[in-house]
């Protein structure tokens, strides 16, 4: 038998969980079980990690002190690791005993957080340990709190060795049915990979920098794009522009490809040529970029794209027809 002690505490001197757990260490190395034990504030860099020691762990003892309010920060996140990337199944069958003692206020809030936590986890609970104490001298001397301590420890024992059946929790039905935060979707080994990644302060790291080397990368090829959409043909016919004496026109052309419409506009020897807004158009065409670069390369003309279908148009058609004087490719 294997039983995993987690201690959240910060390992200061008069913490009286320490002296619990190692009562508990006594007891359970008596009965020749095999005890590792996981102080959290020495191992805070790799905590994302530690959902790993669980695989060959019949038991655990999760254990922490309440200095001013809850279970402290190292053990909520030991917690959020196992919810991430523990193996829900191998957790299913681990008995926990929570351990909280405060020097404050709020113990038994503190061991139901523990309880909660486990038995969303899928784990097995076994009766705990909480008390408040307020001189840790008294606490150590006093031989029924040590009694107490060892029936609780020997408890334990018994549960996991005899593989003692609980009955059903509400936490889970309520977690499987409405829980809005799923766990991620992954299998026992992918979880442990990614855990050691994520503890691994120098792959976040690089990975951080890779996103933002890629989200710069993106805002450049956006930009490129927004570019050349709003280059898109206006070179190509400002440069096979023909002017017609007399003739004035306003074309506004629907290219699914541009995010605004290109417009053109013809006054007599003047033709102006954007992307953009305008109130109103003469003629106004839907046509494909790929239709229009058929027209820009001389393959096809105006007229026979709308004779074809390729083109649709709304407005005067003589004036439609204007725009193959208008630009002459060949």
């Amino acid at each position: 038998m294997k039983i995993n002690i987690y201690y959240g505490g910060r390992g200061m001197i008069g913490d009286p969980t320490l002296y619990v757990m190692n009562k508990m260490q006594e007891v359970l190395k008596e009965l020749n079980v095999t005890v590792e034990r996981y102080d959290l504030y020495e191992i805070k860099n790799n905590i994302t990690a530690l959902p790993q020691t669980l695989k060959d762990a019949d038991g655990v003892i999760l254990a922490t002190t309440v200095e001013w309010y809850g279970i402290g920060g190292w053990m909520q996140q030991f917690l959020d690791a196992c919810w991430l990337y523990g193996d829900q199944e191998k957790i299913s069958k681990i008995y926990m005993c929570p351990v909280v003692m405060s020097t404050a206020y709020g113990e038994r809030e503190g061991m139901m957080s523990l309880n909660a936590a486990w038995e969303i986890l899928g784990g097995i609970l076994c009766t705990g340990i909480c008390g408040f104490v307020a001189d840790i001298s008294d606490f150590e001397q006093n031989k029924q709190y040590a009694r107490l301590i060892e029936r609780r420890t020997e408890d334990l024992y018994r549960s996991i060795n005899q593989k003692v059946v609980v009955l059903p929790c509400s936490n889970q039905a309520v977690k499987q049915k409405v829980s809005f935060t799923q766990s991620l979707n992954l299998t026992p080994q992918e979880a442990e990979q990614l855990s050691e990644l994520a503890s691994d302060d120098d792959y976040v790291q690089k990975q951080k920098e890779d996103i933002q080397e890629l989200a710069s990368m993106f805002k450049d090829l956006m930009g490129e794009k927004e570019i050349e959409e709003t280059t898109l043909f206006v070179e190509d016919l400002k440069s096979h522009f023909r002017p017609q004496p007399g003739f004035q026109a306003v074309y506004k052309f629907y290219i699914p490809e541009a995010a605004k419409p290109l417009v053109v506009k013809v006054n007599n020897a003047e033709m102006e040529c954007f992307y953009g807004t305008i109130d109103k158009a003469d003629v106004e065409m839907q046509i494909s970029a790929e239709v229009m670069n058929e027209i820009i390369q001389g393959r096809m003309t105006f007229q026979r794209a709308f004779m074809a279908g390729s083109m649709k148009m709304k407005g005067d058609f003589k004036i439609l027809r204007t725009l193959d004087i208008l630009y002459v490719f060949q």
